[in-house]
C-alpha cells in the first residue's frame, strides 16, 4: 500500500465496520478543521469565540482538539458566529 487511500480501501475490504469508523473520523476532522481555520483567519482566540457563542472556552478547546463532539445546536451556534454554513448532501455510492 502506497497511499492513505490505498490503506483505507484495504481496511474497508478486510473490515467494513472499521472502514465506516475511519470515514466518520475523517468527516468529523474535516468539520473541526474548517472551524479552526475560520476562527484563526478571523483573528479570534478560543476565548473570544466562546464569549460570542455563550459557551465556556474549555468547550471550544475540547471541540477543537477532538476530545468531544459537539451537539448539533452547539455546532450550528459556533458556525453562525464564524460565518460558516453546515451543508448536508447525499453520500456518493461506490459500486
Amino acid at each position: 500500500m502506497k497511499t492513505w487511500s490505498d490503506y483505507k480501501e484495504h481496511v474497508r475490504t478486510v473490515d467494513p465496520e472499521m472502514g465506516k469508523e475511519m470515514d466518520e473520523v475523517e468527516n468529523i476532522s474535516a468539520i473541526i478543521s474548517a472551524m479552526v481555520e475560520q476562527r484563526t483567519s478571523l483573528g479570534l482566540s478560543q476565548r473570544e469565540l466562546a464569549a460570542m457563542c455563550g459557551i465556556p472556552q474549555s468547550s471550544v478547546a475540547r471541540i477543537e482538539s477532538c476530545k468531544t463532539t459537539p451537539n448539533l445546536g452547539t455546532l450550528l451556534n459556533i458556525f453562525q458566529h464564524l460565518g460558516l454554513q453546515l451543508t448536508v448532501s447525499p453520500i456518493k455510492q461506490t459500486v
